[in-house]
């Protein structure tokens, strides 16, 4: 085992996407996070997802389609929880959204796909503990939501599944902690 990658697997704590701070990965650093994603297991070369950049210009777009998404879980909902559900869209300073793409006729189930998907995001986790940012993910009632799919532009067998947030953390979370091997690994 590489002494640096286990460092940086345990040292990887989730940070609420309201407690990344900036700054968060510039573009070159954005771009080696989102190179990791590649090196994910992916069973019949689908490359079955994709990940979306929300920059800071497009959070209002965001924070108005979580308001919507509110509005049709909960019409009676009020000002505060119209105006919480807006200011999501600005936590954390770089903000990406995971999509899952499930195209029917790749003869690949989905779970394999999200399994995929899945391991793309922990790379990234991984790469950007490794360049010291923190990392969160966040995801919700809201994530299927008409709105998100217009903004998001996802075609007709695409589904956000998660948004990823990167940047700074002000204190990190003591180790909790972890079942051993023991508890979740067994032989036949």
């Amino acid at each position: 085992m590489y002494p640096d990658l286990q460092h940086h697997l345990s040292a990887r704590r989730h940070v609420s996407l309201r407690r990344l701070q900036a700054p968060g990965p510039d573009s070159e650093t954005l771009h080696a996070i989102a190179e990791a994603a590649a090196h994910a297991p992916d069973h019949g070369r689908l490359h079955p997802w994709r990940f979306i950049l929300v920059p800071p210009h497009q959070r209002a777009g965001l924070g108005a389609a979580f308001v919507d998404a509110l509005v049709v879980r909960d019409p009676a909902c009020g000002d505060e929880a119209r105006a919480a559900a807006h200011a999501k869209a600005f936590h954390a300073p770089c903000l990406v959204v995971a999509i899952l793409v499930d195209d029917p006729a790749a003869n690949v189930p989905r779970e394999e796909k999200l399994v995929s998907l899945g391991c793309a995001i922990q790379n990234m986790l991984v790469a950007a503990q490794a360049r010291c940012f923190a990392s969160g993910l966040a995801s919700g009632a809201g994530m299927q939501a008409s709105a998100l799919r217009r903004l998001l532009a996802l075609g007709a067998h695409e589904q956000a599944i998660c948004f990823i947030g990167f940047g700074s953390a002000d204190a990190v979370a003591p180790a909790r902690p972890r079942p051993g091997p023991e508890h979740y690994f067994s032989s036949l």
